[in-house]
């Protein structure tokens, strides 16, 4: 495609990635990750001791050692299939539109990626979040970052976003298109919804009223105007339209949340405690999806493929099947190709 020929940009955006397993790779990866005050979102000298104090010290020889384990020949998992996403999309989409890859943290970073973008002479540019459910730290960040590069610009470009996707109906059929063969496979007596998960203060600060989020059990129960922008609602809702799509019984499915940071409260259930309680139920064969998540990363392929599959054998389950993400699926990229034309207003 020559680059004068694309009319529209296309943004997506992922979290990130470090550049390699090694401990040096991983302690610059997560220090630029948590010196973001929307991820520590607490006061800077905090946030300085919290970070500088308790977390690069000790974390990234632990994380490096855990990436290590999913590592593969190509790089990172989510950077290998985040690469195909992109050159799925750009056959998809044609050219008329110019598919560009931005890591909110790390490489290839959304400041590249925009200079690519607005290199090429595109007249404007849709930004895809590739995060389902908005947060604050993940969503907000991204697109913060986003407007203060895009700001620096003496001519702004023109950019619209595709706002979180979390139950649009595309979204919940290519979900439901790669997890039903393996269901149907693997049979289990029970499917739990993992997400990753975030401080209660974070979730609290997105409720407008500030008396809603958290506020009941059933807080979550429906998306109304209190709860728009809270992640946990959204996360719900995905499971409830995911849910009745797969035609799962009630009691056959539920939600949880991994990922979790010690020393403040966390949304809860933890997918760590109700495993014990699931095993105690009499589930043998568990499946678990990560909804949160469009791409294999980390906090699939090691925090529930390894860790909680041999804490799911220790507590005598009989098997822990993880549902794959979406990654550069067919279904996934017929969404993502609607998506990314409806926002760009492309018939």
């Amino acid at each position: 495609m020559a680059s004068g020929e694309a009319r529209v940009g296309v943004l997506l955006v992922n979290l990130g990635t470090p550049d390699s397993p090694r401990t040096g790779d991983v302690r610059r990866y997560l220090r630029e990750f948590l010196s973001d005050p929307r991820v520590l979102d607490t006061h800077r000298l905090l946030r300085g001791a919290i970070l500088h104090g308790a977390i690069l010290p000790f974390r990234p020889r632990r994380s490096a050692a855990a990436y290590a384990q999913i590592w593969t020949e190509q790089g990172s998992p989510l950077l290998v299939q985040s690469r195909a996403l992109v050159e799925g999309l750009q056959k998809a989409l044609g050219d008329r539109f110019r598919v560009e890859l931005g890591m909110r943290y790390g490489a290839p970073s959304l400041g590249a990626a925009l200079e690519r973008l607005v290199g090429t002479g595109v007249e404007r540019s849709v930004v895809v979040p590739l995060y389902p459910q908005y947060a604050g730290s993940s969503t907000g960040s991204s697109l913060e970052r986003i407007y203060v590069l895009a700001g620096r610009h003496w001519n702004v470009p023109a950019i619209s976003v595709v706002p979180p996707f979390y139950d649009e109906p595309a979204f919940i059929a290519a979900l439901a298109t790669v997890a039903r063969p393996v269901l149907d496979g693997f049979r289990p007596d029970h499917v739990l919804f993992s997400y990753h998960g975030l401080p209660e203060r974070q979730v609290q600060r997105s409720d407008p009223t500030g008396r809603h989020c958290l506020a009941t059990e059933e807080c979550c129960a429906a998306i109304v105007a209190a709860n728009r922008s809270c992640y946990r609602a959204q996360c719900f809702a995905t499971t409830r339209a995911l849910s009745a799509v797969l035609e799962l019984p009630a009691e056959s499915y539920g939600n949880a949340f991994q990922s979790r940071l010690v020393g403040t409260p966390w949304i809860r259930p933890f997918t760590d405690r109700v495993l014990p309680e699931l095993a105690g139920r009499g589930v043998r064969r568990l499946a678990v999806l990560c909804p949160s998540f469009v791409a294999d990363c980390l906090e699939t392929l090691e925090e529930i493929g390894i860790r909680a599959r041999a804490q799911w054998a220790g507590l005598g389950g009989e098997a822990l099947e993880l549902v794959p993400c979406l990654n550069a699926h067919p279904a996934w990229l017929a969404a993502l190709t609607g998506l990314v034309r409806a926002a760009a207003g492309d018939p």
